[in-house]
């Protein structure tokens, strides 16, 4: 990790710091304690499932595509890889980029060779950058009709629309003119681009061209994102706290687009104010919304965080 990188990252803990602080001080620190002691085990389960439908649904999409391409991968060998790279891409918040690097080498270790491998991810990335779309505009939608639009979501929306359009339109004008001609100066100086280029610049896009398939994929991608909120939501009624899914979702979303553009290791700080403001602005209480976002970090950052290490440390070997 970079000089950048790290002083990214302690800016992230400085202000999850900041923000665990203040919900201290604004809101009853025996209220914390009673949401903690009182959590539903019901729910926690359920928050389990969840996660592991969210490992399933990215399993899923790569199962289709080896099958469309006449590759008859099993299911179960594809779910660890898809919980190292989902853990991965929480870790280091890049828009599905952050993953791609380790799953093609255990593709290429399981026999699948480098263009079919390249060609899956390149359809994994750009139908996860669809699924976000998708799902983000759902998310402002869905704050215009029931809730308040700030200003701050309101640019929030502007940078992530830009980002969104930018990485696969490059990636795509990579592929339709080559990498002999060339990218903009300004687009390749870019961080993401220029690790988009880099990786994808031999990839084939036959897959792209399967209209079909990319629906699918965008479809398990999309689950993806609706099954994390879903996660969020489920965290909200275990702390006794319940309430409806078109408030987590939208809070769930659009504080996954300020990890992303913030571009923080771990989304660190940057989710939680988000998502905790949201969630504050929406009705919910400080106490509730910052211990919901919390358990919800826990189950999708922290608690993965030992076997999706080992898991991504085997396969880079």
């Amino acid at each position: 990790m970079d000089r950048s990188k790290y002083m990214a990252l302690i800016f992230g803990l400085l202000l999850l710091a900041a923000l665990v602080y203040a919900g201290m001080n604004y809101g009853e620190l025996s209220r914390f304690a009673q949401l903690i002691v009182n959590i539903n085990p019901i729910w926690i389960v359920m928050a389990s499932l969840f996660q592991v439908a969210t490992y399933f649904s990215l399993a899923l999409a790569w199962y289709r595509a080896f099958a469309v391409n006449g590759i008859a991968y099993p299911l179960g060998r594809l779910f660890p890889l898809a919980f190292a790279k989902l853990f991965a891409d929480q870790a280091l918040p890049s828009a599905g980029i952050s993953g791609i690097a380790f799953v093609i080498n255990a593709f290429r270790q399981r026999s699948v060779t480098a263009p079919v491998g390249m060609g899956v991810m390149l359809l994994t990335l750009l139908s996860n950058y669809v699924a976000f779309a998708i799902v983000a505009a759902a998310s402002f939608l869905t704050l215009s009709l029931y809730h308040d639009v700030h200003e701050w979501t309101v640019i929030v929306a502007g940078l992530f629309f830009v980002f969104v359009v930018t990485v696969p339109g490059a990636i795509l004008l990579l592929k339709k003119r080559g990498i002999q001609n060339g990218l903009p100066l300004w687009l390749m100086r870019l961080p993401v681009i220029a690790g988009v280029v880099g990786t994808f610049d031999d990839a084939p896009d036959d897959m792209l061209r399967k209209p079909g398939l990319f629906f699918e994929a965008t479809l398990y991608q999309s689950a993806i994102f609706v099954l994390d909120a879903a996660t969020l939501w489920a965290m909200l009624a275990a702390i006794g706290e319940p309430t409806s899914f078109l408030v987590a979702f939208p809070a769930f979303i659009v504080a996954s687009i300020v990890a992303t553009i913030s571009l923080i290791p771990l989304g660190l700080g940057s989710f939680e104010l988000a998502c905790t403001g949201l969630l504050v602005s929406m009705g919910a209480k400080v106490e509730s919304a910052l211990t919901a976002t919390l358990l919800l970090r826990g189950f999708t950052v922290w608690l993965p965080m030992i076997p999706g290490l080992l898991l991504t440390r085997r396969e880079l070997r």
